[in-house]
């Protein structure tokens, strides 16, 4: 495992970080068993992962707390764990209108805070988050007085930001302001935007970044066809509804002929393409079973791929938005 320093700050932080929405598990995410979620944990730690990123939505606490049960066991101080406070109305993402009374006051901030120092059986939280972000935001001064209350009581360390999903010119303010330590973005094959939107002004500002949904909730993994189904409730049946398995088989195939022998799977090819960049921190895929644990984490020591790989994938972008809203979730699967 290679690591690299936490944007203007000097922890050393792992290249294959760990995501932990999907084992939450809870209404949207089918197949997650507990035993086998601490495994993968443990051996994600074995393999070097030293950060691991979650939310306090993630299974109404459900993944906060697995996390906290396993850094009981391996010694807190070995690794940093990020969270995420929900917006007080629920609502991803976060609509224009909607004002930061809606999202963030102070009292919402320091409860969500204190809910999950208690999952994570934890006196501190290395990176504490917003769950979405709107730069209108920026001059209001509750949400940044509370977050430096709670970095003066050790109860927070390090202040991120997730901002809304494939929406990375919504935060070039606030990276511009140095106000935060980290964002959370998505970045990958087929949504390479923030590369030429944010990048540059995180590095002028010293801001790490962590890639989410490396592997485009599946989409890269190499394994979805276009037979693929999900079980219902499972969020990936909307994510991939209607004829969206036939097109992401369709894109994945051509990533085949480039890769050309000269990258093993399509997940490594995914993760790499990340970690090319030197910008990006750290890449927190999802993983639910050893050999995704296993095969994400090789990624790191296999390096960065050539110019001309690099090149060649430009030509795969594909931007669009699967994601349904949360409010559609709720309506479509019943989630709470």
């Amino acid at each position: 495992m290679k690591y690299r320093a936490f944007g203007r700050h000097s922890n050393q932080v792992s290249e294959i970080g760990y995501g932990s929405w999907g084992i939450g598990g809870g209404p949207a995410w089918s197949g997650t068993e507990d035993p086998l979620s601490q495994k993968c944990l443990l051996r994600a730690f074995e393999l070097g992962v030293n950060f691991f990123d979650t939310a306090l939505v993630y299974g109404n606490g459900h993944s906060e707390s697995l996390l906290g049960e396993f850094a009981q066991k391996v010694g807190r101080h070995h690794i940093l764990i990020a969270t995420k406070i929900p917006p007080k109305n629920m609502e991803w993402p976060a609509r224009p209108e909607v004002t930061l009374s809606d999202t963030f006051d102070k009292n919402h901030i320091r409860l969500c805070t204190e809910k999950s120092l208690k999952h994570l059986q934890s006196d501190y939280i290395d990176v504490q988050q917003l769950h979405v972000w709107q730069d209108s935001w920026l001059s209001q001064d509750e949400w940044k007085e509370e977050l430096t209350k709670l970095k003066e009581e050790g109860k927070i360390r390090f202040v991120g930001v997730s901002i809304n999903s494939h929406n990375p010119e919504s935060a070039i303010q606030l990276v511009q302001s140095r106000i935060i330590d980290s964002i959370q973005l998505i970045y990958n094959i087929f949504d390479p935007r923030a590369r030429d939107i944010l990048f540059q002004h995180c590095q002028e500002n010293g801001i790490a970044v962590i890639a989410r949904v490396p592997l485009d909730e599946g989409g890269l993994s190499g394994k979805i066809t276009k037979d693929t189904t999900f079980p219902e409730g499972d969020f990936r049946s909307l994510y991939f509804k209607d004829h969206r398995t036939t097109e992401v088989e369709e894109r994945v195939h051509r990533l085949r002929n480039v890769m050309r022998g000269r990258v093993h799977s399509v997940p490594e090819l995914a993760l790499r393409f990340c970690l090319s960049h030197p910008q990006v921190t750290t890449v927190i895929p999802g993983m639910r079973k050893i050999e995704h644990v296993e095969v994400n984490v090789s990624a790191s020591a296999a390096g960065p791929l050539s110019d001309d790989l690099l090149q060649e994938l430009k030509d795969h972008a594909w931007i669009r938005n699967f994601y349904p809203s949360r409010q559609d979730i709720q309506r479509t699967l019943s989630v709470t």
